[in-house]
């Protein structure tokens, strides 16, 4: 099984309101949760009771259909409104990340690591250290995990930063955007995802849920052919129906009947007759 790295802060670990898109069942798509892969549900990155839609579900599930049959691991350790100074090499997100990374990867091949983080050191001139810190994070992250040359994606943070809400402070977003795609353009292996045309929550601060989507599909492109994304992918609103309409694997419908059911929506003897007609049905 191959597995990927999710770090950052708040938009890597998804603000997205869980309601606004369907969801993404595939049985093919797993994270580790516990010290076990079990199969994805977002919010896949609990590290809020607010947490909701990133763009791993739909990184990962591009990936799936790029192997067809093959499993891809999800290994979540981003940390809403950390800073950059809080992703040391010797702090406690760096620590646990590559704790997190060395576990899976005696399970499974790490094969990329995706960064999303910025929006908390937009302000107070904090642009001028970023560039060495994100380097030197950088850095330590391949020599610990003993993958020099491991592709690592870079998520530009939104365009509506400094407007509304909580991003009206994020006044240097463009400094920051500018040191991001400055490392994505030089460093080896690191390519440069947009955040162009996608959109916030009320809050003004969190990517929702739709764009969200879109920023995941952007971040596969780079990924699969390890270039930069610098626009809007024509194939976005497309494939984001395309899932949608996908119909589910038995295993994937008894999961969603399983969660329906430990939540509260089914009966125990609705529950049951679902999973038998399943079993009875070809």
């Amino acid at each position: 099984m191959k597995s990927v790295l999710l770090i950052g802060q708040s938009n890597m670990a998804g603000r997205g309101f869980i309601e606004d898109v369907s969801p993404i069942y595939n049985e093919h798509i797993k994270m580790l949760r516990n010290g076990r892969w079990q199969m994805m549900a977002e919010p896949l990155n609990f590290d809020r009771h607010v947490s909701g839609v990133g763009p791993a579900a739909s990184f990962a599930h591009a990936w799936t259909e790029a192997h067809p049959g093959e499993f891809i691991g999800l290994i979540p350790c981003a940390e809403g409104g950390s800073s950059i100074d809080e992703w040391a090499i010797d702090g406690i997100l760096t620590r646990h990340a590559i704790s997190e990374a060395k576990f899976a990867m005696e399970t499974s091949e790490l094969v990329g690591i995706l960064w999303h983080q910025g929006e908390s050191d937009s302000y107070g001139e904090r642009y001028k250290t970023y560039e060495d810190k994100l380097l030197s994070l950088f850095k330590h992250l391949r020599e610990e995990l003993n993958a020099p040359d491991i592709p690592i994606l870079i998520g530009e943070s939104g365009h509506y930063l400094g407007e509304v809400g909580f991003g009206k402070s994020a006044v240097e977003y463009k400094q920051i955007n500018e040191i991001l795609s400055q490392v994505a353009h030089s460093e080896k292996n690191c390519y440069f995802v947009t955040s162009k045309g996608l959109t916030a929550n009320p809050d003004g601060i969190h990517i929702n849920a739709l764009s969200q989507r879109k920023f995941g599909l952007r971040y596969f492109e780079a990924f699969s052919k390890q270039k930069h994304v610098l626009d809007i992918l024509d194939i976005e609103n497309e494939w984001i129906e395309k899932i949608a309409e996908r119909e589910l694997t038995k295993n994937e419908r008894i999961f969603v009947q399983s969660t329906e059911f430990a939540l509260g929506q089914l009966s125990f003897e609705e529950f049951s007759n679902n999973i038998s007609n399943m079993n009875e049905s070809k």
